[in-house]
């Protein structure tokens, strides 16, 4: 006897959140829905998962076919499903998220469902409940950024420090007094800095730093005294 037989099925799906960083601003990258319900709307990337691949694989397709963007490092974030959260048919998603450099993949955005990258404060009205989920990548990626490397993963080879400070600005949504940043994070000794400048920002111009690897690997939590408290930012 078939023990699964008679039983209640849904679909299982996949939404991508990427965060991405330009060198100025914290972004989500968005599309614009394709079909009904909800067609023409604010949207994460999702789709179906496909009875022949597994999530990962089904995360990477559905971002390449909607964005373009391909060899993009997902993680899986949290699944949700809520009883009526897509109105047409009982769907379970399984949310992934990913941090990138937008730079570096800006040349692989295809324009098929408009994909546009939105700051993180001006974030426009999402279908369903992918606020939600971002709400909760935010979160995951602000703990993250306390205790893993993970905030150079986003940012260029080299880069100057309002590039760095912006970037943490971004993350936990507080602003950090320049001066105090600056001096915080050189005294970590994890910074390398180089001989040229970022002369597009100011006419004097910000001396470019990379991140010297090997130290980080043992020292990454120097940087833990600079982050702002995650509990005391929105």
């Amino acid at each position: 006897m078939n023990h699964y037989a008679g039983k209640n099925r849904m679909l299982l799906a996949v939404d991508c959140i990427i965060f991405g960083f330009d060198g100025t601003e914290l972004k989500l990258l968005l599309i614009k829905r394709g079909f009904e319900p909800e067609k023409g709307r604010w949207s994460l990337m999702g789709g179906i998962v496909q009875p022949s691949e597994n999530l990962e694989n089904a995360a990477a397709r559905i971002l390449k076919e909607l964005t373009g963007l391909e060899d993009v490092y997902m993680e899986q974030l949290h699944v949700f499903g809520e009883v009526h959260r897509d109105p047409v048919e009982r769907t379970v998603s399984v949310a992934y998220s990913s941090l990138i450099d937008i730079n570096q993949y800006k040349k692989q955005l295809n324009n098929d469902y408009h994909p546009e990258w939105f700051p993180l404060k001006k974030i426009p009205s999402l279908i369903f409940d992918h606020r939600e989920m971002v709400e909760l990548a935010k979160q995951k990626l602000r703990y993250k950024a306390a205790f893993h490397p993970i905030v150079f993963e986003m940012l260029p080879e080299k880069f100057t420090l309002p590039q760095l400070q912006s970037l943490y600005e971004g993350i936990y949504g507080s602003l950090l007094d320049k001066r105090n940043f600056s001096r915080k994070v050189l005294s970590t000794g994890l910074l390398i800095k180089q001989k040229d400048k970022e002369k597009l920002s100011s006419k004097r111009g910000a001396y470019y730093y990379k991140l010297d690897k090997r130290k980080y690997q043992t020292k990454f939590n120097a940087f833990l005294n600079f982050i702002p408290n995650p509990n005391n930012v929105n």
